[in-house]
């Protein structure tokens, strides 16, 4: 018999909050600051980063749908004439968390989702590619960061996904089996992940990532978190 789910364990971007709403603005005030004002570097930073400069979008298959601002940092560090890419992730990291707060958007049926979620007594937590205190400032100003027992990012000290680092540190700290816990997350990295970890997946294809992509990768797929509520409610009950 399968075991019930005690635990959701969820990405962030693209699965709580609207990833192109959210990020594209931001994005389009980090890369002009980083360029000072220069249309050309400005243009060269949005092309390595998968990014739509006029439209302020990403590209589906941009490096940051997935990946880490660290992901970037060489190829920005190189077009920015520096000498020190980590020196400049630190600093995109230190300030992208704050500067995305006037543009995030969650999606509509986060909060009874979340309700519901508590209401069946399960444990929450975020395990997303954003740093963490990126990660903190955003549920803070949504006022949900206190529904989740962990918020982990890149930066954590467990590495990113698709590595089970994150996943494997939220299992042992809320002292549960791998089998318990379920990975939400609209990406491969964050299906990939759960797979390695041993934990049940669930994919949703409210980013950029469609149902036939995620499908062979998860337990199950689901159109939107009301749909995901379903699956979860379902299972915590097995």
């Amino acid at each position: 018999m399968t075991t019930r789910i005690k635990a959701v364990l969820f990405d962030k971007d693209g699965t709580l909050i609207d990833f192109q709403r959210t990020w594209g603005p931001t994005f389009y005030t980090l890369i002009a600051e980083l360029a000072d004002g220069d249309d050309g570097i400005m243009g060269r930073l949005a092309e390595v980063s998968g990014y739509y400069l006029h439209e302020q979008r990403f590209a589906p298959d941009s490096i940051m749908v997935a990946g880490s601002n660290d992901d970037v940092a060489d190829a920005y560090a190189q077009i920015l004439g520096l000498t020190d890419p980590a020196e400049l992730a630190a600093d995109i990291n230190a300030r992208i968390g704050d500067m995305s707060l006037p543009h995030i958007t969650p999606f509509d049926d986060l909060m009874p989702v979340l309700d519901a979620l508590s209401a069946l007594g399960l444990a929450l937590g975020i395990a997303t590619n954003d740093a963490e205190a990126s990660a903190r400032a955003q549920l803070s100003a949504l006022g949900i960061d206190a529904r989740f027992t962990q918020i982990l990012g890149f930066d954590s000290g467990y590495g990113a996904k698709p590595d089970p680092g994150m996943i494997l540190g939220f299992c042992r700290e809320a002292k549960l089996e791998p089998r318990d816990v379920v990975m939400v997350g609209d990406s491969l990295h964050d299906l990939h992940a759960g797979r390695a970890a041993g934990v049940r997946t669930l994919g949703v294809t409210t980013g950029t990532v469609g149902h036939e992509v995620l499908t062979p990768h998860a337990n199950h797929v689901a159109a939107s978190l009301t749909q995901a509520l379903d699956w979860i409610t379902a299972n915590a009950a097995a």
